[in-house]
C-alpha cells in the first residue's frame, strides 16, 4: 500500500498564482498536515519536512480537469461499456496517475467511476488526484448513452460509463442509487453526441419532467446535475429544468448564453476532444459519421467559449479524452488559452473549477487551502507554451507531497538539485 500522506513542506523563492488573481505574489508557501498555512511569508521553524527551492518558478496550484473518463479506455463504446471491469478499474487507474503526473492534482469523471475505485485513490494504493465521480451517465432509449446501432437487436440496460433509464420513477431511484454509492454530482445526457450512432447531435434528451426529477433530487441531496448537451435547444431545455452546469456546449448561442448566465449555470468546455479526434481520427478509426458530427462541433468550439465568455457565464476547463487520446489532456489547456487568455484559462482550471465541485480548498494557494500545487519550468503569462509542454520539468504536489514521474509520494526533503528530478 502507498501511504496517503499529509505532508509537511515549505517551497523558498517562489513566484505565486493563487487561482485568483492576475498578478504573481514572490515568497514561500508552508504546508502542515497537507494544508497551506502561509503564503507570502515563512512561518518559524517550518523548514520541516519536504523543502524545495523554485528558485524563482511559478507556482500554480494544482489543475483540476472537470471532464475526465477512467474507464474510457477506447473511442467504441462498446469496449468500455461491456468489458471486464476489473480490468476497466486497473486500466482506469493508471489513467488516473497519468493525470496527476501532468499536473491535474484533481479530476471530475461524468460518466463512469465507482466508490471502489475513488477509496483505492484515497487510501493510497494507487497513485491518482482527488477523484470525484457521477456513476454511469443517465441516458434516454436512443440517446447519447445507448450505444445499440439502428439494426442492434441486441437489449442494452448499461455498462460502466453509461445506463440507459427512461421514465421519472426510474430515473428517481438511479438517483439515490448514484448517491448510495458514493457519487458527488449526477450526468444526464441531454443531447445527442459525437459518437453515439443513432441520435441527432441537436436533438433535446429526456422530457422536462424526467430532467427535473433528477435536478430536484440532487438539490435535496446538497448536489447538482450537470448535462451532456451540444445544441441551443438542448441547452435550453437542461438549463430551465434545473441543471447547475453544461458540458461541452459547442454550438452554443448568444441567446442561450445569455440564459446561461441568468441562472448562474456553469460551462465546461472540452476542446481538446473535438482537436484531437481531428487530427488522428484516422489513427483511432473514428466512422465516418462520427467524423462529420465532430467537425460540426470542432469549428463551433472557441466560438461557444467566447459567447460564454462575453454573457458572463462561469468557464470550468475539461478534457473528455478517450483511449490513446488521453496524452492530450495537456494539449486542453493550449486550446482554451487560445481562446481566454492565459489568465482566465488557468481561472477556469483551478479555481472556477474548485468552485464547480463546491470545494472552495482546491484550486487556489491560500491558508487553509489542500497543498495541491504544480511548479512550472517558467512563467506561463510569459511563455504560455510551459503549461502545456510535455517536454519541460513540472514538479507536481499533492498534499503537500511531491509526486516525480513514478507517481508516487516523495517524503525526503528536497533541493534545488533534486527539484528536477523529481519532475514529471
Amino acid at each position: 500500500m502507498i501511504p496517503n500522506f499529509q505532508g509537511n513542506l515549505t517551497i523558498r523563492n517562489a513566484r505565486i498564482f493563487d487561482g485568483e488573481l492576475p498578478t504573481l505574489v514572490e515568497g514561500s508557501i508552508t504546508v502542515r498536515d497537507g494544508r497551506i498555512t502561509a503564503v507570502g511569508g515563512t512561518e518559524e521553524g517550518s523548514d520541516t519536512g519536504t523543502v524545495l527551492d523554485a528558485g524563482g518558478r511559478v507556482v500554480i496550484p494544482g489543475l483540476i480537469d472537470a471532464h475526465f473518463h477512467a474507464y474510457a479506455l477506447s473511442l467504441t463504446s462498446a469496449i468500455n461499456e461491456t468489458g471486464p471491469l476489473s480490468y476497466s478499474a486497473l486500466a482506469g487507474a493508471r489513467r488516473l496517475e497519468a493525470a496527476l503526473v501532468r499536473g491535474f492534482t484533481s479530476v471530475r469523471d461524468v460518466a463512469g467511476g465507482d466508490i471502489g475505485l475513488a477509496t483505492a485513490i484515497e487510501e493510497g494504493l494507487y497513485p491518482g488526484p482527488r477523484y470525484f465521480f457521477t456513476g454511469p451517465a443517465l441516458s434516454q432509449t436512443g440517446g447519447h448513452g445507448d450505444i445499440r446501432a439502428a439494426n442492434d437487436g441486441s437489449c442494452f440496460h448499461g455498462g460502466h460509463m453509461c445506463e440507459v433509464v427512461d421514465g421519472v420513477e426510474d430515473l428517481l431511484l438511479a438517483v439515490r442509487h448514484r448517491f448510495r454509492t458514493g457519487a458527488t454530482a449526477i450526468k444526464l445526457m441531454t443531447s445527442g453526441g459525437v459518437i453515439s450512432p443513432v441520435d441527432p447531435i441537436r436533438v433535446p434528451q429526456y422530457s422536462a419532467a424526467e430532467i427535473r426529477m433528477v435536478t430536484e433530487e440532487a438539490s435535496r441531496r446538497g448536489s447538482y446535475a450537470t448535462a451532456h448537451a451540444y445544441s441551443p435547444e438542448a441547452i435550453r431545455h437542461s438549463v430551465l429544468n434545473g441543471v447547475r452546469c453544461i458540458e461541452h456546449g459547442n454550438l452554443l448561442d448568444a441567446e442561450t448564453a445569455r440564459l446561461m448566465a441568468e441562472h448562474d449555470v456553469y460551462l465546461v468546455p472540452t476542446l481538446v476532444t473535438y482537436d484531437a479526434m481531428g487530427r488522428r481520427g484516422a489513427e483511432i478509426g473514428l466512422t465516418e459519421v462520427g467524423a462529420a458530427k465532430n467537425q460540426e462541433v470542432l469549428a463551433a468550439g472557441k466560438n461557444a467559449v467566447t459567447l460564454a465568455r462575453d454573457a458572463g457565464v462561469r468557464i470550468g476547463f475539461g478534457t473528455d479524452l478517450m483511449g490513446e487520446l488521453e496524452d492530450e489532456q495537456l494539449a486542453g489547456l493550449r486550446l482554451q488559452c487560445e481562446v481566454l487568455g492565459v489568465y482566465d484559462a488557468l481561472r477556469s482550471a483551478t479555481s472556477t473549477n474548485a468552485a464547480l465541485l463546491r470545494r472552495e480548498d482546491l484550486g487556489r494557494i491560500a491558508k487553509g487551502a489542500c497543498a495541491d500545487m504544480v511548479i512550472l519550468d517558467g512563467n506561463p503569462f510569459e511563455e504560455p507554451s510551459v503549461l502545456w509542454d510535455g517536454s519541460r520539468n513540472r514538479t507536481v504536489i499533492k498534499a503537500g507531497h511531491v509526486v516525480p514521474s513514478g507517481g508516487l509520494p516523495v517524503g525526503s526533503a528536497m533541493t534545488d538539485e533534486a527539484l528536477s528530478g523529481a519532475s514529471a
